[in-house]
């Protein structure tokens, strides 16, 4: 908490999966959203595919589809190939994007080189 509390991307992202996954402490879902963003804010790409993960789901903060976009793709982007599977099934289904299956089969050939 302290290396968080001080700025540690790393440490924030961990502290948002304890109150995401209730390590230690009472599971709290908004205090998860709050520290994956701070992580997120700076760059971590593992935060920013689970802030994704908490928009596509409504957990801690109200739920769309458009929002989980922007935060795979940064992730995605940074070669994350959780978000760019996730990017991937997004334009698939035409959550948060428009469909398109050109797109979807080029996110999932990223996630699958690596």
């Amino acid at each position: 908490r302290r290396a968080a509390d001080q700025g540690n991307a790393i440490a924030q992202f961990k502290l948002g999966l304890c109150y995401y996954y209730c390590h230690g402490v009472e599971q709290n879902y908004d205090l998860a959203v709050e520290w994956y963003r701070r992580a997120a804010d700076q760059g971590n790409a593992i935060a920013q595919f689970k802030l994704g993960l908490c928009y596509s789901n409504g957990h801690g903060v109200e739920q769309s589809y458009e929002i989980a976009v922007e935060w795979y793709r940064r992730a995605a982007n940074q070669g994350n190939a959780n978000a760019q599977c996730n990017l991937g099934y997004c334009y698939y289904n035409g959550h948060g994007v428009e469909r398109s299956y050109d797109l979807a089969v080029e996110w999932y050939r990223r996630a699958a080189d690596q």
